[in-house]
């Protein structure tokens, strides 16, 4: 099993770049280093040139793997997306009860994440920051049509209709699942950033991760009632 887990490759969507990163050294080093600094400063301040500066190398040359830093930026969102995809197929493996696989599924959306040594070049927590406060982004734009019929947001999609289908496990009669469960992530992204960034807009329980908590007790409640 660990060797199988060595090996697990997250499958990215090929109108995303222009050279899979995955192929070579480098293109592993414009990723990592590319997490870390849009971790660091933000987004809008991160560029190509930079990031060509920090890895000692072309702008040039990452420009011959992303086309633009959008496209970068939904190459990290993805990545997240299969990432968090591949745990939870593992976190409910042989789980035989709806309810439990539910309870499960929630948990691991709403948590908080640790590092992934399957994957050494990623640095998970670092890139789930991304995802908390950048990757609306990835989404909120005049392309996003198109990029849709492209399939670049397919991970995303499978990741919420993989848990809306055990959602209509419990309650066939239910008729939001997919908006309930998208409705979960995008507010868990805003109440992690509440937390660390404007705590008087969430609220902070002793003893308890209280926005996974939260989250969980209302999934439960909406398809039940």
């Amino acid at each position: 099993m660990q060797d199988f887990l060595l090996n697990i490759n997250i499958q990215i969507n090929e109108n995303i770049y222009l050279k899979n990163p995955e192929s070579s050294d480098l293109g592993r080093k414009i990723i990592a280093r590319s997490i870390d600094m849009v971790y660091e400063i933000g987004f809008e301040c991160f560029t190509f040139r930079k990031l060509a500066k920090e890895i000692d190398s072309t702008e040039a040359s990452v420009y011959r793997y992303f086309e633009s830093k959008h496209k970068l930026l939904l190459y990290l969102t993805s990545w997240y997306w299969g990432w968090m995809e591949y745990r939870l197929v593992f976190s409910l493996a042989n789980v035989v009860s709806a309810l439990e696989r539910l309870e499960r599924a929630v948990t691991l959306l709403t948590g908080q994440v640790k590092e992934d040594s399957s994957f050494s070049h990623i640095n998970e927590v670092k890139l789930h920051h991304i995802v908390i406060s950048e990757s609306s982004k990835a989404y909120l734009t005049k392309q996003v049509d198109k990029e849709n019929k492209e399939g670049v947001f397919a991970g995303y999609k499978q990741l919420v209709a993989r848990v809306g289908t055990i959602i209509l496990e419990i309650n066939p009669n239910y008729n939001y699942p997919n908006m309930l469960v998208s409705t979960i992530i995008e507010g868990i992204h805003h109440q992690r950033y509440f937390a660390e960034h404007l705590p008087r807009l969430t609220d902070v329980v002793k003893g308890e991760d209280a926005i996974s908590e939260f989250y969980k007790e209302m999934v439960i409640k909406m398809i039940k009632k």
